[in-house]
């Protein structure tokens, strides 16, 4: 499928110095205590009562109320703190979230607190939509405001990195270690790769992105029987594009395995239309001949609680069922290649002094690289918004 152009790697910022970064994430409950007011902010404003709520809770229940996303993010920050010290950047690292503590509001009080007042945004989010980037903005912003220290601090946001080298290759990475699990245990002729991302209405999907520019919504099948959803919306051809590239990436060892673009973690309304299929759904419609399953998350950078139940409970059971083995494979987390891929994108935004020369923007796919400010019609997502729950 021939894309229409994008205008999105001409709307960059120039680098400048900043003198801190801000590690933005979603949250999560640290405690069965936490369960319930963490899934009220998540929901806020959409009238769900506490009996709705707890019917979610179950799941943060089964692992003692405790997301593992606010650890993940610990350890993400440390990560990066040593690449940052290796580098000899001299940025420190301050750490947010928008539903739990530390909420951005008390970041960015620490941050001006400590004298900082120019800052750089990391998000725990590579792709494209209303709740994985404009949400962010909007939410600091708020957080801005709230504090009342808008014109005391400017926060930019690092663009988003679907395809840049470092988060991509650690899924190449992940999903041949997948395949060759699979070789070793036999079953490599009826292995299938399913790579699962969470699903939004299909509402916010065709209005991910810029506007200048849409894909051509044609339908696409590689490798089998693969049936995308077929609408606007670069939400969905980001992954697509990423997926196709990770596949074309193992094809030297593992040629012809046939693979998917998977949803999972649908909530809200029945009745309003959410990306499709569901990865269980998926999994019971794959042929008889399918044996093994390699399931890569490369929708999610850390194995929060929607991998590790979604996927770890929901989809295995699933695959059991039906006589198939499963082989999830890991995110991103702290893969070495992922942080050094974040600290290169700051300093292709950062320099250590006014009119150095920036790092080189890397990009695998013919979309990126993506880019810094977002047009006003981008990722439109008030009306169509869904909050999605990725702790």
């Amino acid at each position: 499928m021939t894309l229409p152009p994008l205008a999105a790697s001409s709307r960059t910022l120039p680098a400048t110095t900043y003198d801190a970064i801000l590690l933005a994430g979603f949250g999560g409950p640290e405690g069965q205590d936490d369960v319930i007011p963490y899934l009220r902010n998540v929901t806020r404003g959409r009238g769900i009562p506490d009996e709705r709520l707890e019917e979610v809770a179950h799941h943060y229940r089964h692992f003692g109320g405790i997301s593992p996303i606010n650890d993940q993010n610990r350890d993400l920050k440390a990560a990066l703190e040593a690449e940052i010290a290796k580098r000899g950047l001299g940025l420190p690292v301050y750490w947010g979230n928008r539903f739990w503590a530390p909420y951005f509001a008390d970041a960015l009080k620490e941050l001006h607190a400590d004298g900082h007042r120019k800052v750089l945004v990391l998000v725990t989010t590579s792709f494209s939509s209303y709740s994985g980037c404009r949400a962010y903005r909007e939410d600091l912003a708020t957080a801005l405001a709230e504090t009342g220290l808008e014109g005391e601090l400017e926060l930019d946001k690092v663009r988003q990195y679907f395809d840049h080298p470092g988060f991509v290759n650690p899924n190449i990475d992940a999903v041949r270690g997948g395949l060759a699990s699979l070789k070793e245990q036999g079953l490599l002729e009826g292995a299938h790769v399913m790579f699962a991302t969470h699903s939004i209405p299909t509402a916010a999907a065709d209005v991910s992105g810029p506007r200048e520019a849409l894909p051509s919504g044609e339908p696409v099948a590689t490798g089998g029987e693969n049936e995308w959803y077929a609408g606007g919306g670069w939400y969905v051809e980001q992954q697509r594009a990423v997926a196709a590239l990770i596949m074309d990436k193992v094809a030297d060892e593992f040629p012809d395995v046939p693979w998917s673009l998977v949803f999972q973690s649908r909530s809200g309304s029945p009745e309003i239309p959410w990306l499709e299929p569901d990865i269980n759904d998926a999994i019971e419609k794959l042929d008889d001949a399918v044996k093994g399953l390699v399931i890569s998350p490369i929708g999610f950078v850390s194995d929060h609680m929607e991998v590790a139940w979604d996927l770890d409970n929901e989809a295995v059971e699933t695959c059991e069922e039906r006589g198939i083995v499963p082989v999830r494979v890991p995110t991103v987390g702290v893969d070495p290649q992922y942080v050094a891929g974040l600290i290169d994108l700051v300093e292709e935004r950062h320099v250590a002094t006014p009119g150095d020369t920036p790092r080189e923007r890397e990009a695998l796919t013919d979309l990126g690289p993506w880019q810094d400010v977002c047009p006003t019609d981008c990722c439109l997502g008030r009306a169509a918004k869904a909050t999605i729950a990725n702790a």
